[in-house]
């Protein structure tokens, strides 16, 4: 069985030639789903809609 390495994280140099740590991303994920929200409850409505139909026409059908 092989040994596991840890992985080394180099340090960056500036042009003073000093050490830094490597940056993180300061930008934080914020996503929008306003238009997912909307396309889901006209999705409910459709269906909610349609279902609501198909009972009225059962009665008329039978």
């Amino acid at each position: 069985m092989a040994k596991r390495r840890k992985r080394q994280v180099s340090k960056r140099r500036t042009t003073t030639g000093a050490v830094s740590s490597p940056r993180r991303a300061t930008t934080e994920f914020n996503p929008d789903y306003t238009h997912v929200k909307n396309d889901l409850k006209r999705i409910g409505v459709l269906a909610g809609s349609f279902f609501v139909i198909l009972v009225a026409l059962s009665f008329f059908l039978k």
